[in-house]
């Protein structure tokens, strides 16, 4: 792949084009606590690392669906197709005038200056990749430094990685200093069931560690029933936030990275909310007072604990 040229993947999926606007009306201060931009390629060059080539995915394209959906702030997450240059992530994060913090990808080799940089410029979590398909090597080394470097910063880690390799990696996570948030559930395999062994694994690690959170997106990813409901992933996102209401985040994912079979409508994802948090107060929770004490503990009481 030549990383300075721009050629999208063929058969590659563009975000919905014009989402629906939602029946369900977030609260105020609602944040949409994981999605990301890409590019544009031709200014933000993506890694030649990549497993993937996306869609241009811009700032502007995206504060335009957070104002349609009724959100207020962003989580912008750093995503694979542009490695451990965060200068996309950055780029957003600033011009955002305080409505989006960041979470960035880094390697090892990372300075305490580059980290306070970082900071400064919003990014408050640092994500690693554990979905052994989308990286060459698993950063487990890296992990643990990292972990010990940021945790004095105010600034948390983020794991991605898939159900059947928990049990590999649970001692690890379960070992790791300051608040640590798992992507999407920790990808479950939803025909198992929400009562499976393997999804009870996940809720048993966040159960004794109370240092732990997780984000109950994704469901167009996770799901075998399909849109626009998304049934079958109801059942796991409603146990998490029921388990662990202070716990949890949700955000859209757009612009919805390496979908194959379909892509979502971003105004539907946001009906799907009621369906998992069925209460006023697990909503504002949710999107609301989770979100603010792990992104912007400055303006609340307490930050994450």
């Amino acid at each position: 792949m030549n990383a300075n040229r721009f050629e999208m993947d063929e058969g590659w999926l563009a975000f919905h084009p014009n989402p629906s606007r939602p029946e369900f009306a977030v609260p105020e201060g609602a944040v949409d606590a994981h999605c990301h931009v890409f590019g544009p390629g031709d200014v933000f060059p993506f890694a030649p690392e990549r497993k993937y080539t996306p869609c241009d995915a811009s700032k502007e394209q995206l504060w335009g669906l957070r104002d349609h959906l009724g959100f207020e702030r962003n989580v912008i997450v750093q995503a694979t197709c542009h490695g451990a240059d965060n200068r996309a992530l950055v780029d957003a994060l600033i011009h955002s005038q305080g409505s989006a913090r960041g979470v960035a990808s880094v390697r090892r080799s990372v300075t305490d200056e580059e980290l306070q940089a970082l900071h400064d410029a919003g990014v408050r979590g640092i994500r690693f990749n554990f979905v052994k398909r989308l990286v060459d090597v698993l950063p487990i080394d890296e992990l643990q430094e990292i972990a010990e470097r940021i945790e004095p910063m105010g600034m948390h880690l983020v794991i991605y990685l898939e159900a059947e390799d928990l049990p590999e990696f649970e001692q690890l996570f379960a070992s790791l200093p300051g608040t640590v948030v798992f992507d999407h559930m920790g990808r479950p395999d939803v025909r198992k069931g929400a009562q499976s062994n393997e999804f009870d694994q996940f809720i048993g690690l966040l159960g004794e560690n109370q240092n732990m959170w997780a984000k109950v997106s994704c469901p167009e990813r996770l799901s075998s029933s399909g849109p626009p409901d998304y049934d079958d992933v109801v059942p796991f996102a409603r146990r998490v936030v029921e388990t662990f209401p202070d716990r949890v985040l949700w955000g859209t994912d757009w612009p919805h990275p390496n979908m194959k079979s379909h892509m979502p409508d971003d105004g539907k994802l946001v009906d799907y909310i009621p369906r998992i948090a069925t209460t006023g107060e697990l909503q504002h929770k949710l999107l609301v007072d989770n979100p603010m004490r792990l992104y912007w503990p400055e303006e609340t009481s307490h930050g994450a604990g």
